[in-house]
């Protein structure tokens, strides 16, 4: 039950949202416990969308920060779906197909969720549905994105399961596709003051060979190209340059300057978090940061 064109499959995840702010206890599931998680995710699911019982689910029962989701070539659900080719049973119908914890408790490295990202008050757990019925397959996702955004609700059992598996205090569990968890992200994304850098992210996850600038005073001048973003890092002089500052009020532009530095590491903090490199180019007064950014 593989499917050949990895990017017919339908990429989604499960949405923890926590209460208060306090993290799971536990980074992933061992087998039993993932094994009947899947099973409640494939009943939900196919509730919602009955084709889906015709395909493979393939679940994590390990969380992670939504951007390590969303990443350039979607790395955790193609390591899913590099897992659902090498398992038994192919040719036997639909499989529930759940990968967590070893007995031990460890974690192989697909599913560590990374240190830095966590504190977050949403935790995903990503999920791929898969089949060799490219045309199952395909009603499948259109009808996921439609229905799942509105109505993709967890049933309350498999919340409470999730919650005491994990070990956390669960407010909400629902059902996004990557296309909803993106959409979700973009406008927190907006509620923080960082809607200028979306379209930077959402080249780099939906068309990655495309390029895209952030050229919009006072931010930061980026252009991602090639899979990673260049970022133009001014002197002090090149930056008043650029940005066309007063050049005689030395003391406020020394205070503005440092915002914007403080700003660069910002968007720099996110677009690593996404998985995009940041490369900095040195822009002195009087070169053209553009032409810098674009070799």
């Amino acid at each position: 039950m593989s499917n050949s064109n990895p990017e017919m499959n339908a990429l989604g995840v499960v949405a923890l949202e926590l209460a208060g702010g306090q993290q799971p206890a536990h980074p992933a599931l061992r087998s039993g416990q993932a094994g009947e998680l899947a099973a409640l995710i494939g009943r939900d699911l196919a509730k919602l969308v009955p084709q889906v019982s015709a395909l493979d689910l393939v679940f994590a029962a390990a969380h992670f920060d939504p951007a390590e989701v969303l990443r350039p070539g979607w790395p955790i659900h193609r390591r899913l779906e590099e897992l659902q080719m090498r398992a038994p049973g192919r040719n036997a119908g639909p499989r529930l197909l759940a990968f967590g914890a070893d007995a031990n408790g460890d974690i192989p490295l697909p599913l560590q969720a990374d240190p830095a990202l966590t504190g977050g008050g949403l935790r995903v757990l990503p999920f791929v549905l898969t089949g060799e019925d490219a045309g199952v397959l395909g009603e499948c996702r259109q009808a996921l994105e439609e229905v799942l955004l509105a109505n993709g609700m967890a049933q309350p059992d498999t919340a409470l399961l999730a919650q005491n598996a994990f070990g956390a205090q669960i407010e909400h569990a629902r059902y996004f596709t990557v296309n909803d968890l993106a959409a979700m992200m973009a406008m927190q994304y907006d509620n923080q003051g960082l809607a200028d850098l979306w379209p930077l992210l959402e080249t780099a996850m939906f068309a990655p060979s495309e390029e895209c600038w952030l050229e919009t005073p006072p931010e930061p001048l980026l252009r991602y190209a090639g899979g990673e973003a260049r970022m133009a890092l001014f002197d002090p002089a090149g930056w008043c340059a650029h940005y066309a500052h007063d050049k005689n009020d030395c003391e406020r532009l020394q205070r503005v300057y440092d915002q914007y530095l403080m700003r660069q590491r910002q968007m720099a903090a996110v677009l690593e978090a996404h998985g995009i490199d940041v490369l900095y180019v040195h822009v002195h007064a009087g070169q053209d940061a553009r032409a810098l950014l674009a070799h």
